[in-house]
């Protein structure tokens, strides 16, 4: 009895030893908590999203899940390298408005001469532990040398797969200005980032900056929390409007009425990118289900779609490549543009006729 009540209490000393390690950041407190919780949206100690969203589907178990993911799922993975493009960042014209895929949510945007980048992930994994949740083979082809200076940097939320402790580290010295939701920067200061480039937000609140850039903070349907606590910090989507063009960054959402609130206030929207994988039925009210981002495209009153969420790390039960096959699939019968590019490879915003490979399709993979 001895020994199981030691090994009860080094598991439990370890886990509360890891848990305490940098890479979990800090929860809000001070003067950031008192703003918080002057928040509508924050309640009981906890963010709320505006309608009620269970993080699992009526009937379904947590223990469930956990025991089909460990056990009995099988989601296939590529069979070889994903194929990219790499674009060189660095060198792009500064008079070009492009996007560059990097997988899963992570992306670098070119707009009216300014430089964003959002949910960078480029570390190899997303979870907390390195020898889990890794990236597909071909997908890391970018690390944070290969970036320029950051105008803008967006975070989303702060789970693992969208706040990747090690790349923002890196980022630091390159990162003019953060923009996140309400209680993220506690995370961000803790890490060495200057609190005076962190620009906080509720939902609809708006940043404006030179050159008539304005980004608005706006709603999501998720939910937060990188340790056991969640929902201290407050996840969020963007909309980013220049003098020229309006673009939806989506983070994680489940579909709900925020779309059509969002597109009525700032559409007509130019591009929306929208989460698009790590979908199952059992959580369908925390992440869309396959067709439901062309709802969501038409509430936000675009005509574009660039899905991400996918095509990087298995995070569902899914096949990997599923997300696109059925995206894409002819069936849906909408007149909204899906855009597909390889990681890496340059989406030009001003080109509505630019095309893109099915480079998921199976025969074009290499080993």
């Amino acid at each position: 009895m001895l020994g199981i009540f030691f090994i009860i209490i080094t598991i439990g000393a370890v886990t509360f030893l890891f848990l305490n390690t940098e890479r979990f950041g800090k929860h809000p407190s001070g003067e950031r908590l008192i703003k918080i919780k002057q928040s509508p949206n924050y309640k009981n100690g906890s963010f709320q999203n505006l309608n009620h969203t269970p993080t699992l589907t009526e009937g379904i178990s947590i223990s469930k899940v956990m025991y089909e993911f460990i056990f009995s799922a099988k989601p296939k993975e590529p069979s070889a390298a994903i194929p990219s493009i790499k674009t060189e960042l660095k060198t792009l014209n500064p008079n070009e408005n492009v996007l560059i895929w990097m997988g899963h949510s992570s992306y670098f945007i070119q707009l009216d001469g300014k430089k964003f980048l959002v949910d960078p992930v480029l570390s190899g994994n997303a979870s907390p532990l390195s020898f889990t949740t890794k990236a597909f083979k071909g997908t890391d082809i970018y690390n944070t040398d290969d970036l320029p200076e950051i105008d803008f940097l967006f975070l989303s939320h702060d789970h693992w797969d969208h706040m990747d402790y090690k790349t923002l580290k890196k980022l630091i010295p390159k990162v003019n200005k953060v923009i996140t939701g309400l209680g993220n920067g506690a995370h961000l200061e803790y890490w060495g980032f200057n609190p005076e480039i962190i620009f906080e937000g509720d939902w609809y609140d708006t940043f404006t900056f030179k050159n008539d850039f304005k980004i608005h903070i706006t709603p999501a349907r998720h939910f937060s929390g990188r340790g056991f606590k969640r929902a201290k910090t407050l996840w969020a989507s963007f909309v980013l409007k220049s003098s020229t063009t309006t673009i939806y960054i989506g983070g994680d959402s489940g579909y709900d009425s925020h779309f059509k609130d969002i597109g009525d206030k700032y559409g007509p929207i130019d591009l929306a990118i929208l989460e698009n994988g790590q979908y199952d039925h059992k959580w369908k009210y925390i992440h869309m289900l396959p067709g439901e981002q062309f709802k969501a495209a038409n509430d936000l009153k675009t005509k574009n779609i660039l899905p991400v969420h996918s095509g990087k790390f298995t995070l569902a039960n899914h096949d990997w490549n599923e997300p696109f096959n059925k995206i894409t699939n002819p069936s849906n019968s909408s007149t909204i543009k899906v855009m597909t590019p390889m990681i890496g490879e340059q989406v030009n915003l001003k080109d509505s006729l630019q095309q893109y490979k099915p480079w998921w399709n199976l025969k074009t993979l290499k080993k």
